[in-house]
């Protein structure tokens, strides 16, 4: 069995963390900044950031159809926090470019502004009984799902946790805390 090859889109946001958290768990992880380097990956995560930065950045060096493509044909990808409105298909208020391949609709800083930030534990069943720390920066909340979309996780009745098929996104940060459950949950359904 080969070796699970991970990008890791790093045009800008906390790539490095993700970068880390894939590594320290065995799968092998390469940043992503140009359309050649996801040949050969098995997997994307799309981190946090300025989503309309990522967005315009993918757009610009002909990267979000080939993305988009890929990820339709099956390839996992998890996005978090910016990487969430990435790959939703409607984005509130906002016509910034997107993958659009998640079958919800975002809200953008939904909890506000950069000092309303928080951490909070929350209960995940599919990672084990013991609650995610979960840090959340400007995060985004989900405010509709389709019908194939599972909910994961909440906060005060808003979806903060998602997965559809090979679709994993979630509006905070896991990659800032030392708890790898997130990542290791994403990894089993990579298929290697």
């Amino acid at each position: 069995m080969s070796q699970l090859c991970v990008g890791v889109l790093a045009l800008q946001g906390a790539f490095r963390e993700h970068v880390a958290a894939v590594a320290s768990l065995g799968a092998t992880a390469r940043e992503v900044r140009q359309l050649k380097d996801i040949e050969g990956i098995d997997a994307l995560i799309i981190p946090g950031g300025e989503s309309t930065t990522i967005g315009k950045l993918l757009n610009e060096w002909n990267m979000l159809e080939p993305l988009r493509q890929r990820i339709l044909d099956g390839m996992p990808v998890y996005g978090s926090c910016a990487g969430l409105i990435l790959l939703c298909r409607d984005i509130e208020n906002s016509d910034q470019p997107r993958l659009g391949v998640l079958d919800a609709t975002v809200r953008r800083n939904a909890f506000g502004r950069q000092v309303d930030s928080f951490e909070t534990n929350l209960s995940i069943p599919e990672i084990g009984a013991d609650p995610l720390p979960a840090v959340f920066i400007r995060a985004p909340v989900i405010t509709g799902v389709g019908a194939g979309v599972k909910v994961l996780a909440e906060v005060n009745g808003q979806a903060v946790a998602v997965r559809q098929n090979n679709i994993l996104a979630t509006s905070f940060h896991p990659e800032l805390t030392p708890d790898t459950r997130m990542h290791s949950y994403f990894l089993s359904f990579c298929g290697k």
